[in-house]
């Protein structure tokens, strides 16, 4: 199921992607959407993690370096029923984790210095469990192709915009609209972030109920949001909008508009949920 909902993202974007080239560029600007769709898909699937990775300066830890962090995540694994993730640490304060991998075969755990300082043991297990939860549901892969897409549609309209400012008509001449076309400039890349987030809000909240039920208890990862929540607001992340919805918890802070436009669920909704699934 996870497989065709995948397919069926992937040919929605397509298709809003090729439908923004048309619109801006014509029979051209159709065939450069075509390209960029075919390449952000291949780019996304064999690529992605490395680079995230390497963004947020992760590093490998083996079982010698990290026997605690090591063990539980080959426990959650077995529990989870899926193999041995690798295990990567980042030197950050702020309390944070990531999973990224294009399969739970090659399914990677990133986890920060400040989180293994401020959690317990419990509430450790219970993200760690969140982690695991979205590589078993292949979120991740669902996720990159969400941004890239999303950047893909925002990048048609920056050119779109830099050709009307240098005179370009290709609209004119193959077709498009003028006037459609500044539209789509404005529409396209809020109508691809809005789908973003409504994927990430959605893959939120199942990894949520997912981890709760491999860790074995719900409040260990609802008593963690709590604590991971707070931090994030009193300490900072150079975190790039773009990977954002990555993290358990959104590494951007902000006011209540930024709030509004979160590829994160409200915390208290997540929380209120996880302790629900005790009395039902």
């Amino acid at each position: 199921m996870n497989g065709l909902k995948t397919g069926v993202l992937m040919l929605t974007l397509t298709l809003m992607l090729v439908a923004v080239g048309a619109v801006i560029g014509g029979q051209s600007g159709m065939t450069i959407a075509l390209v960029l769709a075919f390449g952000m898909n291949f780019f996304s699937y064999w690529f992605s993690h490395k680079i995230i990775l390497k963004m947020y300066g992760a590093k490998p830890v083996s079982e010698a370096e990290a026997p605690e962090l090591y063990s539980m995540v080959a426990r959650l694994s077995s529990a989870a029923g899926l193999p041995m993730p690798s295990v990567y640490m980042m030197d950050q304060p702020q309390p944070n984790a990531f999973a990224t991998g294009r399969n739970p075969a090659h399914g990677v755990v990133a986890v920060t210095t400040g989180l293994m300082k401020l959690l317990s043991r419990e509430e450790l297990e219970g993200v760690i469990a969140h982690e695991l939860a979205h590589i078993k549901h292949r979120d991740i892969l669902v996720g990159t192709i969400a941004a890239s897409f999303a950047g893909a549609i925002s990048y048609l309209a920056q050119m779109a915009q830099w050709a009307m400012i240098f005179g370009g008509r290709s609209s004119d001449r193959e077709g498009g609209s003028p006037i459609a076309a500044i539209v789509m400039m404005i529409v396209g890349p809020i109508a691809a972030m809005l789908v973003q987030m409504a994927i990430s809000r959605s893959r939120e909240y199942k990894a949520d109920e997912g981890g709760a039920t491999i860790a074995g208890n719900p409040l260990y990862l609802a008593n963690a949001l709590r604590k991971l929540h707070m931090a994030s607001q009193r300490i900072p992340m150079e975190a790039s909008p773009a990977t954002s919805h990555m993290f358990i918890v959104n590494p951007l802070s902000g006011g209540s508009f930024f709030k509004l436009f979160s590829t994160h669920p409200p915390i208290e909704e997540r929380v209120k949920r996880l302790e629900g699934m005790l009395l039902g």
